[in-house]
């Protein structure tokens, strides 16, 4: 019979302690780009077509667009989550959208909005290419 220390024993058999890593999630209120916003960012350029990102389109409010076609006076928006979701299918945040994208619109700012799968899939960027005849 083989016989182990207490210090042994316990680096065993021990329960292992909680590493207190940092969450990999931005801090609230910070903006990560989304897979379909880079994508379109990307068709944009390719495009030729000149935009501006989190474009602040109300002075009062930190309303922004993901996208803002310059001196277009047109806004995208890529919503995301719309499968799993996400904010803008739940109900508060679908009634801030609702109240932002009027705001837009009484400003004189036409919006359009994209899955993200309409970006990937090239059927956004086509859209957006007939708007401006370019």
């Amino acid at each position: 019979m083989t016989s182990i220390s207490t210090a042994e024993y316990k680096k065993l058999y021990a329960p292992k302690a909680k590493s207190r890593r940092k969450s990999k999630r931005p801090s609230r209120g910070v903006k990560v780009e989304s897979e379909g916003e880079a994508t379109l960012s990307l068709q944009l350029k390719a495009s030729k077509i000149a935009f501006e990102r989190e474009f602040q389109f109300y002075a009062s409010r930190k309303w922004r667009s993901d996208f803002h076609l310059v001196e277009k006076k047109i806004l995208i928006e890529v919503e995301g989550g719309i499968w799993s979701g996400g904010r803008h299918t739940r109900a508060k945040g679908y009634l801030g959208d609702m109240e932002k994208y009027n705001a837009a619109t009484a400003l004189g700012y036409q919006i359009y909005r994209f899955s993200t799968e309409q970006v990937k899939s090239g059927f956004a960027i086509k859209q957006i290419i007939e708007l401006v005849g370019e």
